[in-house]
């Protein structure tokens, strides 16, 4: 019975992050702007989670306020940052959140950031500098750069924030943050052209199945295997939301982003497998 919790854990966790890394080409498919974009999409979610969840989402609480909080700006700055710079610019800027949760989660707790924490953070800083090198020279694309990188600022926090609450502060905090999303973008979705019934499908897909049925997947998964293999599992949705986008949009990154995005990759990768080896010498 383990054996099949354990399958069916790492299935669910591989179709979440299979979900999430469609985000980046739909956004660039649909034809409305960002936050006509982040209206139907958290509207979907926020609708989703409360068919779902009832009365637990309505848990509201100064927990599920903080998560909201980070949670809301997360969704903004990374659908914009993915309609003003390239997808692959969007996501792996967005990775960088790891190495700040790796500095800021000590000063939380009290403790001392761990030498191989901070070789991570230092490789993430590099790989990060790299997205400076051969970028398209206007205001616009460096917009959409410096809101991938708030994006993984708020993505830090809202990790933390998790981390810090229970199941019911999670979900109506999440519940919570879709609405604050749908409030901020509603005077443009009161402006913007109907979508076409294409674009509708899309972005029902954004938000009842990338957002929520993605969520519902990972939350299962994450019961049922441990988190170093939820982590790495994870890093799916960075490797593939650039494919997708190439595949299906024909944007290509730069050499100088693939590199950048690597490093990040990378460096987390080995983080959370060194991290595995030093578990048989903690004491018990």
């Amino acid at each position: 019975m383990k054996k099949n919790q354990y399958t069916r854990g790492i299935l669910a966790t591989v179709a979440a992050a299979l979900i999430w890394s469609t985000a980046g080409v739909l956004v660039k498919l649909i034809s409305q702007d960002a936050f006509t974009i982040l209206f139907y999409r958290s509207l979907y979610a926020g609708l989703l989670f409360f068919a779902v969840f009832r009365k637990e989402a309505l848990h509201f609480d100064r927990r599920a306020l903080l998560i909201s909080i980070f949670y809301a700006p997360l969704l903004i700055c990374f659908v914009s940052s993915t309609k003003l710079t390239t997808a692959a610019n969007a996501i792996f800027l967005q990775y960088i959140s790891p190495a700040i949760v790796l500095v800021l989660e000590p000063r939380l707790l009290g403790t001392r950031i761990k030498r191989y924490n901070l070789i991570t953070v230092i490789a993430c800083l590099a790989g990060m500098s790299l997205f400076l090198f051969d970028q398209p020279d206007n205001d616009t694309h460096w917009l959409g750069i410096l809101l991938a990188a708030l994006s993984g600022v708020f993505l830090a926090g809202l990790v933390l924030s998790l981390r810090f609450s229970n199941r019911s502060e999670q979900v109506s905090g999440i519940l919570l943050g879709n609405i604050w999303v749908v409030l901020v973008t509603l005077p443009f979705f009161i402006k913007a052209p109907s979508p076409t019934a294409t674009e509708h499908i899309m972005l029902a897909y954004l938000g009842f199945i990338q957002i929520g049925v993605g969520y519902l997947l990972f939350t299962y998964g994450q019961r049922r295997i441990p988190a170093l293999e939820t982590s790495l599992i994870s890093m799916l949705e960075p490797i593939l939301n650039p494919v997708w986008v190439v595949l299906w949009y024909g944007e290509r990154p730069s050499m100088w982003s693939i590199a950048g995005g690597a490093i990040i990759l990378i460096a987390l990768v080995l983080r959370q497998w060194y991290t595995r080896t030093l578990k048989p010498m903690l004491p018990g």
